[in-house]
């Protein structure tokens, strides 16, 4: 699978489906915190207009904190038009930016996870091949440092998917939709409340 491949066709298939949102869509609470849907979308393109070096520089104006840094930068974005936001996510699908020490699998997993932000909240369904679904399951389900506070609450469970073919880990049995469980791989309330079996609830 060319993961770089992959990676434009969720951003065009996401950029598809984002160009129909009304305003009110737009400007509706995602499943960020502290975004809204509109700034997840900007969120996407940042890597795209800002780079690297962009990036860094957002960094030392922050001191060094990454989320901070990343709020400002997602939120200077979304100040353009939406429907901008949406041409740029599309035009450039193909931008090959990895974040530093991190391979295709991590911005792949970025416009999955963040699609779902955006369209678990609207009650909107996106089709994304199970074969991607898998690939961003692996990603956060992995021992990578850089991946492993996301998915260390689900330490020490085996957890399997019952709508793809796509199982992880050793343990007691933990199951869910593919989509739910990687949402809580990536601590989103919506995906820990549909798992079953030994997780019940999402500890704090």
């Amino acid at each position: 699978m060319d993961l770089f491949s992959v990676i434009a066709s969720e951003r065009r298939s996401l950029a598809d489906l984002l160009e129909d949102l009304t305003p009110d869509q737009q400007e509706a609470q995602s499943l960020c915190s502290e975004w809204t849907v509109k700034q997840v979308a900007a969120h996407l393109v940042m890597p795209m207009e800002v780079g690297l070096l962009g990036f860094m520089a957002a960094m030392l104006r922050h001191r060094g904190n990454f989320d901070v840094a990343n709020n400002a930068l997602a939120r200077k974005q979304a100040q353009r038009p939406f429907a901008e936001i949406v041409e740029i996510l599309r035009d450039k699908a193909d931008h090959r930016f990895t974040p530093p020490g991190q391979g295709p699998e991590a911005p792949l997993t970025d416009v999955i996870v963040h699609g779902l932000d955006i369209t678990t909240p609207l009650g909107l369904t996106h089709h994304v091949p199970d074969e991607h679904l898998a690939v961003a399951l692996d990603h956060l389900a992995g021992p990578s440092p850089k991946t492993r506070a996301a998915s260390r609450q689900l330490n020490g469970v085996r957890l399997e998917a019952d709508d793809i073919n796509w199982s992880h880990g050793d343990g007691p049995l933990v199951t869910a939709p593919a989509r739910a469980i990687l949402l809580a791989l990536a601590r989103r309330d919506a995906g820990w409340d549909q798992l079953t079996g030994a997780v019940s609830h999402r500890s704090s």
